[in-house]
């Protein structure tokens, strides 16, 4: 199982990272949320009954919506709006060259219920259907989630061409 594991972890980590990223929006925060999902994978029986990546994907943005509950990530926020100045928000490579685009750093400006469609439709590539499974919702809402967050980007975007936006 540990061989079985360790492929998995390698498979899927990088991917797990940048989807925790785009919820927590701290490198930290979403390193400690893949390995406790990682965790939580390894310590329960994982029936096939779909895809892998779906399944670890639903259990990231589960954990990092409650870490975006917690008290810790509230006490976070709070400090950061009284000590603007020891707020050091760190992130490598990986998701640097991605939030300095125009679209990346517009995504994360967008409100969670629209960034979570955009970010499983273009960036993880999953079908409207697989989206309205993971995040438990009817695919005519995914539909229009990912219309109005199209429509949002465009207006904080203006007049740029973006072949991402043209989807429609």
């Amino acid at each position: 199982m540990d061989g079985i594991l360790e492929q998995i972890m390698d498979d899927h980590a990088e991917h797990l990272l940048r989807l925790a990223y785009f919820y927590v929006k701290n490198r930290h925060a979403a390193e400690d949320i893949v390995q406790e999902v990682f965790i939580k994978f390894s310590q329960h029986d994982y029936e096939e009954r779909g895809q892998l990546r779906a399944y670890l994907s639903r259990l990231t943005i589960n954990k990092s919506k409650d870490y975006l509950k917690s008290w810790h990530f509230k006490k976070l926020i709070l400090q950061e709006k009284i000590f603007p100045e020891r707020a050091n928000i760190q992130s490598d490579t990986l998701i640097e060259a991605e939030e300095r685009t125009q679209i990346g750093a517009a995504i994360l400006k967008l409100p969670l219920k629209y960034r979570e469609p955009i970010i499983l439709y273009y960036f993880e590539e999953m079908k409207i259907a697989e989206i309205a499974q993971v995040l438990g919702i009817v695919e005519n809402t995914v539909k229009t989630r990912l219309k109005r967050a199209r429509e949002a980007l465009k207006s904080q975007l203006k007049l740029e061409e973006w072949e991402v936006l043209g989807h429609e």
